[in-house]
């Protein structure tokens, strides 16, 4: 698992012809970094990026949003239809994104919606809500309906419930929908490559793909890339990691 990321940290910091050896170099014999300058100089890297980002953290706000609603409706209320809706949320996780993705193609060209960063986060939305509302359901089933109680005594309606006890309670819950809306969202490549066709509004994932030709790739370059777009994952879930972790549940009815 850790010797392909080892590689293509070494790959990123040597010449390309130390990496290209027979029988290969295990260890970086000389390093530089052509790598990273030739990726910026050559190519918006930074642009890609920042489209990366824009898309996952749209996707991440509007999956976030829309499962905790989700989960709110099917956890607290009684409804006629509610176990089909749930089944049917549980049955989109069934059919991959490559079996769909030309239906999917064909409406967003009827909108005019084709090479749009915000309509492509409205499709990673779309995948990863079923599995957000999954994830939060049990979390808000296992606050004890005296909480709800006490709070309607208190002059509370049902959206300051969800506002003002819920939604602290089940912030773990709920940063893991975030997590995973945005991991699923920064490193999509088929949605993206089949949505996006202008150099300019490509995400980091097309965007280092699009190096590589029928008669070159740039193998330094494009291991510099992929070192660079790996970071800010490896770098938010460190940063994030003790919030998904803890238990804000403890002591809910306590007082």
């Amino acid at each position: 698992m850790l010797f392909p990321l080892y590689w293509m940290i070494v790959t990123a910091i040597q010449p390309p012809t130390i990496t290209l050896m027979y029988p290969p170099v295990l260890y970086p014999k000389a390093h530089n970094l052509d790598g990273f300058t030739q990726l910026f100089h050559d190519n918006p890297m930074g642009k890609w990026l920042l489209n990366s980002a824009f898309v996952a953290l749209l996707a991440t706000l509007i999956t976030t949003s829309f499962s905790i609603l989700g989960a709110y409706a099917l956890a607290w209320f009684q409804w006629k239809g509610k176990m089909a809706f749930g089944l049917m949320l549980l049955f989109t996780q069934m059919l991959p994104e490559a079996l769909i993705v030309i239906p999917i193609y064909k409406i967003f060209d009827q909108l005019n919606f084709l090479n749009n960063l915000a309509a492509l986060s409205l499709i990673h939305a779309a995948f990863v809500i079923p599995v957000g509302v999954w994830i939060l359901r049990p979390a808000f089933e296992s606050i004890p309906r005296e909480v709800n109680e006490a709070a309607q005594i208190d002059g509370c309606d049902y959206l300051a419930v969800l506002r003002k006890i819920i939604i602290p309670l089940c912030s773990p819950a709920i940063m893991a929908v975030s997590v995973v809306s945005f991991f699923a969202s920064w490193g999509d490549y088929l949605l993206a490559v089949t949505m996006i066709s202008k150099k300019e509004l490509y995400p980091a994932s097309v965007g280092l793909a699009s190096t590589m030709s029928q008669l070159n790739t740039p193998i330094q370059e494009l291991l510099s890339g992929a070192l660079i777009y790996g970071l800010p994952p490896v770098i938010l879930y460190m940063f994030i990691q003790r919030y998904i972790v803890s238990g804000l549940t403890a002591g809910a009815i306590k007082g």
